[in-house]
C-alpha cells in the first residue's frame, strides 16, 4: 500500500486498507491488480484521474512527433525538383523521422516499372546522409514505395 505522498506503508489487509482511506477522507485505488500482492494508493479519485489523463495526453503528443513522413517524387522530375525533394528529405530525417519514399507514375508510366525502379534508386544514391532501409522498394497503387530511416 502507498500513502498520500507517495509512502510505503506496507502490505495490510483489504479492510485494514479501507478502514486508513476512511479515517483520512481519501479513496483506496487499486495501481497494479496484477502484482504479488496487489499495489493500491491512498488517493482521491479525483486526482487520480486528473493524473491519468496527463499522462495519457503526453504519450499521445508524443506519438504524434514520431509519425512517418513522406516524399513524393515524379518519375520525370528534373535534377533541381529532385534536390528540393532531398533538402525535404534530409530535414525529416534530422527531426529524427522515418520516412516514406514515393515515386508516383501515371498512365503508360505504370508499364514501365523497371525505369521507375532505376530512377528510385537514383534518387536514394543522391541521399548524403547517412540510412538504412526498412522497407525493400515495391510496386503497387500509383507508384513504387521505399522506407528508409536515419542509421
Amino acid at each position: 500500500m502507498i500513502g498520500e505522498k507517495g509512502e510505503n506503508l506496507g502490505v495490510l489487509s483489504r479492510e485494514e486498507a479501507l478502514l486508513r482511506a476512511k479515517a483520512q477522507g481519501t479513496d483506496l485505488i487499486e495501481i497494479a491488480p496484477h502484482a504479488k500482492p496487489p499495489v493500491a494508493r491512498l488517493i482521491s479519485f479525483d486526482k487520480y484521474r486528473y493524473e491519468k489523463e496527463k499522462e495519457f495526453k503526453k504519450e499521445r503528443l508524443a506519438q504524434k512527433n514520431t509519425g512517418s513522413k513522406q516524399v513524393q517524387i515524379s518519375a520525370r522530375a528534373a535534377e533541381n525538383d529532385l534536390r528540393v525533394k532531398l533538402r525535404q528529405l534530409e530535414k525529416f530525417m534530422a527531426e529524427g523521422h522515418p520516412i516514406e519514399i514515393r515515386v508516383r507514375l501515371r498512365g503508360r508510366e505504370k508499364r514501365n516499372t523497371e525505369w521507375a525502379f532505376q530512377k528510385l534508386r537514383a534518387f536514394m544514391g543522391m541521399i548524403a546522409v547517412p540510412y538504412k532501409v526498412t522497407s525493400e522498394p515495391k510496386a503497387g497503387g500509383f507508384g513504387i514505395s521505399v522506407q528508409i530511416t536515419k542509421k
